[in-house]
């Protein structure tokens, strides 16, 4: 059970914030509110619990919540539950369901990060409604780009993942479905899920668009290659059909590599 607690401030994007901007202000913000959270009381300060607060309701504190644009869903495979299901996927459970930036953060400080799960557990964060298996309908033409860690070390880039993702940092957003996490015992991998594998656009290469009425060209980036320069990773990655996977499990190729 995913224990809450108080929620702070945060921005997700506003102010066309740069992926690095962003992410900074939302770690910065989130640090300052963990900090803010150790210290103790000061004298007068309203705090849980403290019979003063009912003496005067307008000095109750209250936080602007920042809204997603998509609700998302974190989801976890239990690998415990995983040699007695009778199907793949049937271990699969949503834990909880988030729409703002304050609600995010609540749970991500209050949930084990990729270094501190069980080998064989699978953590997922997708879009609402859209279920972590490949007979999801909005999964079921899609695929995945998946970067490799030695154990222990893809905690920051998760973080990265996922604000990248919430944030609406992806030049073609509406194409994926969320992200996940598989710890394994000598390594973690993180993958992206898109909706269609053969949307080449989306996926691959670095396009060069002319805005007429603004007379400038700006470059849009695939998910693969916007993926690459968000966590500073230089080693090549590769993408796979979610069909080549049903179908040769271990021994399907990767269909793009960049």
């Amino acid at each position: 059970m995913v224990e809450e607690k108080e929620i702070m401030k945060g921005g997700v994007n506003v102010g066309g914030l740069g992926f690095t901007d962003l992410t900074e202000e939302m770690v910065e913000d989130n640090n300052r509110y963990v900090l803010e959270e150790e210290e103790d009381p000061k004298e007068g300060e309203i705090m849980v619990g403290d019979d003063s607060s009912s003496l005067n309701p307008s000095t109750a504190i209250t936080h602007e919540l920042h809204p997603l644009e998509h609700s998302w869903t974190f989801w976890f495979d239990n690998p415990f539950a995983k040699s007695k299901q009778a199907a793949w996927g049937s271990s699969i459970r949503p834990i909880h369901t988030f729409s703002t930036a304050e609600e995010f953060w609540s749970l991500y400080n209050n949930i084990l990060h990729p270094s501190k799960l069980a080998v064989g557990a699978d953590f997922h964060c997708f879009k609402h409604k859209i279920e972590p298996k490949w007979e999801d309908p909005v999964c079921a033409n899609g695929g995945k780009w998946t970067i490799s860690f030695t154990r222990g070390k893809s905690d920051t880039c998760w973080l990265y993942t996922l604000l990248a993702m919430i944030g609406e940092q992806f030049n073609f957003g509406d194409e994926i479905c969320g992200a996940v996490v598989m710890v394994r015992a000598k390594q973690e991998k993180i993958a992206i899920w898109t909706k269609n594998a053969l949307n080449e656009t989306a996926q691959v290469p670095l396009l060069v668009v002319l805005l007429i009425e603004m007379d400038v060209w700006i470059a849009l980036m695939s998910i693969g290659r916007q993926w690459k320069e968000f966590l500073d990773y230089n080693e090549s990655i590769g993408f796979i059909f979610h069909e080549d996977a049903k179908k040769l499990d271990r021994a399907a190729k990767n269909r793009y590599t960049i």
